[in-house]
């Protein structure tokens, strides 16, 4: 299924998280944390500003971004975990 973000909304695919730790130990799931760190899967047309035009969105297709904690929506697509975000509620682009 194909899906498209209205506005400055953008959707995330999270990256999976640790499985063990630096030590080698194993974390059962519930000890692991929230994942932070995604890619960007699809992305809104930008915010619609006063004056008509729509305000560009920092962020593309392809980029990995980190996000808040508890920011945005975790919906299932095709079987997969994403989350919709606000442009607002990404932290950081990483290079």
């Amino acid at each position: 299924m194909k899906i498209n973000p209205l506005d400055d909304r953008v959707v995330v695919k999270p990256h999976e998280a640790e499985e063990t730790t630096a030590g080698g130990i194993v974390l059962p799931d519930a000890a692991r944390e929230k994942q932070q760190r995604g890619t960007v899967i699809a992305v809104g047309p930008g915010r619609l500003l006063d004056s008509g035009l729509r305000a560009a969105v920092s962020v593309k297709v392809g980029d990995e971004v980190l996000f808040g904690k508890y920011g945005g929506t975790e919906i299932e697509i095709d079987g997969e975990d994403v989350k919709i975000l606000r442009e607002s509620d990404i932290l950081a682009k990483l290079a």
